[in-house]
């Protein structure tokens, strides 16, 4: 069994410990970006795998890339990506602040090909983490199991996995085949036969969903593709330049300081401007889409409204929804022959981060203003990082690009820190 040694160990080749290893390349003097690892389970650096499809774009400006806005002469920057593949005149010429996914997503490769200190391993699963202790019990470093059996110990650790995929419990009774999160369309849509009048349902109301009811309506011509939703209809993203100020990184100290109860109130507000509404160019395609198909009288686009799914069950090779009606209490049922889930993700801590916690007999997973999970006994030894799940703490961005190149730049000055020697003072 393989096992190796590091001072730190970055858990998902995503873009925050990539943005984690420029700001170690370019801030930490020494053999910290040196003694990095990075470890991937996939086989290539991907920006939202599953919904890479060709004409979704980034809701988020270029300039909030890994680093512009902590180093604006980086040369890890995403204009300096463009320069390098010789595609910056026509992103000029193109006119927009919000990039191509794949683009977003070719950029992450990159920087990832371009790190000069910090490795970088793909196809490397972490099953588990668990703390090392001495003989006293005090914590001493980490230890991550890999799904080939091999092993690391690290220092500190920097767990940038995401969160894992919402799947409602009422499509627990469905096979597992017939279910698609949208974390996994991609991979799983190309086993089905384009030219087949496949039956799909879509479960959501905001931009993964919209984006997997577009996918297969364009994907599949002859197939019938329904909506499900709580609300009472797609909505824009609240867009407001005065709301989405709470998106600078210099507001991320205003709302950790703030008391419980304004941080829920920032949070629910800003609820819309994130996680419950559509890009205004999504909207209106969709909505003309199915203007079109009413004045043909051939509709194949169809949005159910204020509805429930209540239960389901697999039936004569079909699966089919019970549905509820919020406004009538009416029940029915649907039929289809998949049913995509735009359900987004789980609201809980990620199994691994939880199992860790589970491990250090933490009540409760929080981490300090610096992204440092709060472990008693370790304050100045060895430390966990989590990035993309401190929503509460931290604000509405914390899983968003717009703070990627400030946080990785507080994450290694704190490592820094860690690593300066006391000075003793003579007293005597």
């Amino acid at each position: 069994m393989e096992s190796q040694d590091v001072e730190l160990l970055a858990i998902g080749a995503g873009p925050a410990n990539l943005a984690l290893a420029v700001a170690l390349e370019e801030l930490a003097p020494g053999d910290l970006a040196e003694r990095t690892r990075i470890v991937e389970q996939a086989d290539s650096v991907v920006w939202q795998r599953g919904m890479l499809l060709p004409w979704t774009q980034s809701q988020v400006s270029f300039l909030k890339d890994l680093v512009t806005l902590r180093n604006p002469t980086s040369p890890f920057s995403f204009v300096n990506y463009l320069h390098s593949v010789g595609r910056l005149d026509e992103f000029i010429n193109l006119g927009t602040f919000t990039p191509y996914r794949q683009e977003i997503s070719g950029y992450l490769q990159w920087v990832a090909d371009s790190l000069g200190r910090v490795g970088v391993d793909y196809s490397r699963t972490c099953t588990a983490l668990a703390p090392e202790r001495a003989r006293d019990g005090s914590v001493e470093g980490w230890r991550a199991d890999f799904a080939d059996g091999s092993v690391i110990t690290a220092r500190h650790l920097s767990i940038g996995a995401g969160r894992d995929a919402r799947i409602p419990a009422e499509f627990a009774a469905l096979p597992a085949e017939r279910v698609i999160h949208s974390t996994e369309y991609s991979a799983r849509i190309a086993a089905l036969d384009p030219a087949a009048r496949h039956r799909f349902v879509v479960i959501g109301g905001a931009q993964s969903a919209a984006e997997l009811l577009w996918a297969v309506h364009q994907g599949f011509p002859t197939a019938d593709t329904t909506m499900v939703m709580r609300s009472i209809g797609l909505k824009n993203y609240e867009s407001s330049k005065f709301t989405n100020e709470v998106y600078y990184g210099s507001f991320i100290d205003e709302f950790h300081a703030a008391p419980e109860e304004s941080r829920r109130q920032l949070l629910h507000e800003m609820h819309l401007s994130n996680y419950a509404g559509l890009a205004p160019a999504m909207l209106e395609t969709l909505y003309r889409q199915r203007y079109l198909e009413r004045l043909s009288g051939e509709e194949r686009l169809r949005l159910v409204t204020m509805t429930d799914v209540t239960a389901t069950r697999f039936e004569n090779g079909e699966a089919v929804l019970t549905l509820r009606d919020r406004k009538t209490g009416q029940v029915s049922e649907l039929a289809a022959d998949y049913v995509l889930l735009g359900t987004g993700y789980e609201a809980a801590m990620p199994k691994l981060v939880q199992g860790l916690a589970d491990r250090l007999g933490l009540a409760e997973v929080t981490v300090d203003r610096n992204y440092r999970l709060v472990v008693p006994g370790t304050e100045s030894g060895p430390s966990v990082y989590l990035q993309g799940v401190n929503e509460a703490t931290h604000g509405i961005s914390d899983s968003l690009l717009s703070v990627l190149a400030g946080r990785s730049g507080e994450i290694v000055q704190d490592l820094l820190r860690q690593r300066r020697p006391r000075v003793l003072v003579d007293v005597a």
